[in-house]
């Protein structure tokens, strides 16, 4: 948010920073995805699906290791997608937190890739309360609703802000900081995955109604990749990257189609 601030005033440099070597969430948050994974290996932590819980009470340093080379890992992921020019076909951000996800479940997590049911009753795409997500948060006419609010407001920012920098920043800023009362244990709705896809369609040229489709499709793929990946899992493999990379991809689909045009 302060990034979109101060691109309003033509500095771009902050924008730079919130996605950069030290706040980016290829780095950040896929370090501390492993690092829980990895706590919860060694019989640390509980669950390695905690990834709210702060690490530093448990003392113990090699956590602290893991989540910071993780941390490095995730920052030469993505110079490496950007190098061979993947930011032309998705997030390399988003995709490289998936990557990275997927690297500490294989390495560190006791189920598969995509969990196991534990339930005798339970149903592999079907959350229970032995498995789920955001229970607030996942039946589909909710949160398909929450997509569609949060993308007239993300698409109305990005259309009405006058930013030609940093208006994705905004509204992805505004989705991400609630995370913080997510973090104290309130039920807040998780909808990052459906504010930036929805101010990038509006800057690619999807108009407001197309930035709102996008929105939409960002939190029915989010919630999709709830269930395929992360509600059986010992470890966190997040929805909204998989939201987020996924309807980028598909608007560079349609830039390349020449229906719509870079950002």
């Amino acid at each position: 948010m302060l990034g979109a601030a101060a691109a309003a005033s033509g500095h771009k440099e902050l924008v730079d920073v919130a996605f950069g070597p030290v706040f980016g969430p290829h780095v950040s948050f896929g370090g501390g995805v492993a690092a829980a994974a990895y706590a919860a290996s060694r019989g640390r932590a509980s669950t390695g699906r905690d990834i709210g819980a702060p690490l530093m009470a448990l003392r113990s340093v090699d956590v602290l290791f893991v989540g910071g080379a993780f941390g490095v890992v995730g920052f030469l992921i993505n110079s490496g997608l950007a190098s061979v020019g993947a930011a032309n076909w998705t997030d390399s951000i988003a995709l490289t937190v998936i990557i990275s996800n997927i690297g500490a479940r294989l390495i560190w997590g006791k189920t598969s890739l995509f969990g196991t049911v534990s339930s005798p009753q339970g149903k592999r795409f079907r959350p229970d309360d032995s498995a789920t997500w955001l229970p607030w948060q996942q039946s589909f006419t909710h949160v398909l609703a929450i997509g569609l609010a949060v993308g007239l407001a993300a698409s109305y920012l990005a259309a009405r802000s006058g930013l030609s920098i940093g208006s994705d920043a905004l509204a992805f800023g505004i989705a991400t900081s609630v995370l913080v009362f997510l973090v104290m244990g309130q039920k807040v709705p998780v909808t990052h995955h459906m504010a930036l896809p929805a101010a990038l369609g509006v800057l690619h040229g999807a108009g407001f109604v197309g930035g709102v489709a996008c929105g939409v499709v960002g939190a029915a793929i989010g919630e999709i990749a709830s269930r395929v990946f992360l509600i059986h899992g010992d470890t966190h493999i997040d929805p909204p990257a998989v939201g987020i990379a996924a309807v980028v991809f598909l608007l560079k689909l349609g830039v390349a189609a020449g229906l719509l045009h870079p950002p």
